[in-house]
């Protein structure tokens, strides 16, 4: 029988790193409006997120982190942690440089990993700890991404990131989805995002990349935030170490 609430956050506290915008903003508006509280984490202004919150009637509040600084952000979780429950973190947050492979540079590597995949799991793992320690449940979405599947091109420290943010999320769930915390993630397709538009002004690879994509259209920052509103939702309570394709297709072709 259904429940009537499945998909309801009502009353959970959810925290969403990088919600200043594209994903992000439109994650922390989706979950705001299935109900939560929403805590966006992120070192740049989120004045834009927080009015479009406030427009769907919801809750937003900020704290301003950088998470390059990894110890920061780790703190960050606990402070929140300590403030009250914590019911969930959506770890969005990330950066992409894009260069030959011969000619990355080894900051444009390090600076890729240390926010796509270091502060992924340090983040998760100060969540998880606390939670453990309590004997709580709770959620975990990470973005992760096509090239989690897919090996790309001018973008090696990307693809490595989001292969590691899938094995992550796999192994994560493996130790923790028994003692009531589920781990799981999205890998969005090509949205209408920051990240994405170089590739959008590109006319040649736009036309290539919305050739492939059967829905035959961009992606929106909504398509990914109503899907992970179903991760952090009583719906997915059996759901763990899955990661959902958000992609109108992509992978399908």
């Amino acid at each position: 029988m259904s429940r009537p609430d499945a998909f309801s956050l009502a009353g959970r506290r959810i925290a969403v790193t990088g919600a200043n915008t594209g994903i992000g903003q439109g994650i922390a508006v989706a979950v705001a409006r299935a109900g939560a509280s929403v805590i966006g984490i992120g070192r740049s202004s989120m004045d834009e997120t927080a009015q479009l919150v406030d427009s769907a009637g919801g809750s937003f509040t900020t704290a301003i982190v950088d998470l390059a600084d990894i110890p920061a952000g780790v703190a960050c979780i606990e402070a929140l942690m300590q403030d009250g429950p914590l019911d969930g973190l959506v770890n969005n947050a990330g950066i992409i440089r894009r260069a030959d492979a011969v000619d990355l540079s080894q900051a444009d590597w390090d600076d890729v990993i240390d926010i796509n995949l270091k502060s992924v799991f340090r983040l998760s793992q100060a969540y998880g700890r606390t939670l453990l320690s309590l004997g709580q449940a709770g959620r975990i979405v990470n973005i992760a991404s096509l090239l989690s599947f897919q090996g790309g091109i001018r973008v090696a420290s990307y693809t490595a990131s989001k292969h590691g943010v899938l094995g992550l999320t796999r192994l994560l769930a493996n130790e923790w989805a028994s003692r009531g915390i589920n781990v799981n993630a999205i890998a969005p397709g090509y949205i209408e995002t920051n990240n994405t538009e170089a590739l959008r002004q590109d006319a040649a690879r736009s036309k290539s990349i919305l050739e492939r994509i059967p829905a035959a259209r961009w992606g929106r920052p909504d398509d990914i935030g109503d899907a992970v509103v179903f991760l952090l939702a009583p719906a997915s309570s059996y759901v763990h170490g899955a990661v959902l394709p958000v992609d109108g297709g992509w992978l399908a072709r």
